[in-house]
């Protein structure tokens, strides 16, 4: 048994180094040894990391980098314990609205959100041209509004995380608390509140890593409003001529050491205490309705941020899929744009079969490897496990446009053209980063799954003679299947529109979705970037659903056998 485990150990190992660590290395190593050409090895490079603060470009990148990714998690945390607070406190009309829209902006990515708000204050949108609302453009293309709209799209991982920790009630605590005479602010901010810090904390580091790192936003709206950022600076320092290895490198750095650092601070604000409170009589949290006044407040407000959050970017979107100009000013009614989306032969259908064909392969292999590393970290007594739950987290922890330049200084080496591993410019390399992304993400949902499955089950199989193979089958699986397709789902979907990995790696006349719609918005076709975010949009949600409904098709049967 412990020989199968070493092996399995080693070989997850071997594939989380092939995926993460080597591109990882590779881009940081771009600062003494440019395009990892050993002449060009100069230790005296290193002095370029301190010109981070004394370049105008890097000097403005990081900065907008720092500053726009701490207000979102400051701001974004703040509107999320909010919002959390209320759902699960309270009754009323469209608490269900808040958590559907919180999951739909979850998995929406960001740039067709920020292609949404732009259509909508852009000098000639929606805001200015139909409903004269004046100053909308120069607040949204300022730091304040890029903040607003981050949190808007930010928010929700943090509100699922918040909300799940919220529902849980440590009542024998709280009246043990009052019968001492503690008031209920008291109780709240010295019992419940530290209580929830885990859910806090998480929520922030959540919401400042996807910040930091987000590409598809900066690209977007750096289109309308020059706001350079780390990671759109590192792509065009690559797409540059000639290209600027030592400029990637130096930022990349930067960019990781920023992930890092604010990790380091979330492991030393919790430190090795225990915040685990299930035993001491807690209570699921019942909401109650509010008063007729409160209740109308509560649901006015949640109905108009629901429209703010979801309604502005996909409505704007919707909107100029019908214009036949790039302003809505001048907006006339088409469907020109429809009708070339809609070509049986054209780029879009190409696009949409290349995303999905990636998607499919990421998120079966993916869960594969995730799987095994999972059940490493879970039930085995490899040595090395650490080791593997720290390279999952750091593929969490890197920015994709970071993880695809890595790809391309790896894979593009010369030497692995004579064993035919030369892998840029091909499709293959666009799967193994679209794996490389697909696998944390994987893992983390499923180790939650199995941290609830006793290891006894698994014990009381072994000694009736299941061998591994079967206990996974008979008695992991089983228990596991709801973690197991959302994984894949969100696997799946996060693969289908990731835009800083295909825009950096994708062959030629190898178009994905997600670049396809991109090209489109740079080239000044709104309307038509529009239409093909509609419907290929419409066209992979009713794939996951498709995918959603045959995967528990199993499971709903056995509930209806069961009743």
């Amino acid at each position: 048994m412990k020989l199968k485990e070493n092996i399995a150990g080693f070989g997850v190992l071997g594939i989380l180094t092939v995926l993460v660590l080597l591109p990882l290395a590779a881009v940081l190593a771009q600062v003494v040894c440019p395009g990892l050409s050993l002449d060009k090895f100069d230790a005296g490079n290193l002095r370029l990391v301190l010109d981070v603060f004394v370049r105008p470009l890097w000097k403005k990148a990081f900065f907008n980098s720092a500053g726009l990714s701490l207000a979102t998690t400051v701001f974004g945390l703040l509107l999320a314990g909010a919002l959390a607070h209320v759902r699960v406190r309270y009754e009323f009309p469209l608490a269900r609205l808040l958590d559907i829209v919180s999951w739909i902006l979850m998995i929406m990515p960001s740039f067709i959100l920020a292609q949404g708000w732009v259509f909508f204050a852009s000098g000639n949108g929606i805001a200015s041209s139909w409903l004269h609302i004046p100053g909308m453009s120069s607040f949204l293309f300022s730091f304040p509004g890029l903040v607003c709209v981050m949190v808007l799209c930010k928010y929700p991982m943090a509100y699922v995380a918040i909300k799940a920790a919220l529902e849980w009630y440590p009542a024998r605590l709280v009246h043990a608390a009052r019968m001492n005479g503690a008031s209920p602010l008291r109780v709240w901010r010295t019992v419940q509140m530290p209580l929830c810090l885990p859910a806090y904390f998480s929520a922030a580091m959540l919401i400042f890593m996807d910040t930091v790192g987000d590409y598809g936003m900066s690209s977007t709206i750096t289109a309308v409003y020059a706001f350079p950022t780390l990671p759109y600076t590192i792509y065009s320092a690559i797409c540059s001529s000639p290209v600027r290895f030592d400029m990637a490198g130096v930022l990349s750095m930067y960019l990781v050491v920023m992930i890092v650092v604010a990790m380091a601070l979330q492991f030393c604000a919790m430190g090795r205490k225990r915040f685990d409170f299930l035993s001491c009589g807690t209570e699921r949290v019942t909401p109650r309705k509010p008063g007729p006044v409160k209740g109308a407040v509560i649901t006015a407000a949640s109905g108009g941020f629901c429209l703010a959050a979801l309604g502005i970017p996909v409505g704007s979107n919707f909107i100029m899929s019908f214009s036949d100009s790039f302003s809505i000013q001048k907006f006339r009614f088409t469907l020109d744009n429809y009708r070339g989306v809609l070509q049986l032969d054209g780029a879009l259908i190409r696009g949409v079969q290349n995303s999905l064909s990636l998607a499919a392969v990421a998120a079966v292999i993916g869960l594969l490897v995730g799987f095994a590393a999972a059940y490493l970290l879970t039930y085995s007594r490899f040595k090395l496990k650490r080791l593997i739950d720290l390279l999952t987290l750091t593929a969490m922890a890197v920015p994709g446009v970071v993880l695809g330049i890595g790809y391309i200084f790896v894979w593009n080496q010369k030497w692995l053209a004579s064993v035919g591993l030369n892998l840029y410019g091909k499709p293959e390399i666009l799967v193994l980063a679209s794996v490389a992304s697909a696998v944390p993400l994987i893992n983390r949902v499923l180790v939650g799954g199995m941290s609830k499955v006793p290891e006894q089950l698994l014990t009381a199989s072994q000694i009736q003679g299941a061998g591994l193979a079967r206990r996974i089958r008979t008695v992991l699986l089983p228990l596991l299947h709801s973690s197991t397709v959302s994984a894949v789902l969100a696997a799946f979907g996060g693969s289908v529109f990731n835009l800083a990995i295909t825009t950096i790696l994708y062959p030629p006349n190898f178009s994905t979705l997600p670049v396809y719609i991109s090209d489109a918005y740079n080239d000044l076709k709104f309307g038509y970037a529009a239409a093909a975010t509609i419907v290929g949009g419409t066209f992979i949600i009713g794939i996951m659903l498709i995918l959603e409904f045959g995967l528990n098709i199993g499971k709903r049967k056995q509930n209806a056998d069961n009743t």
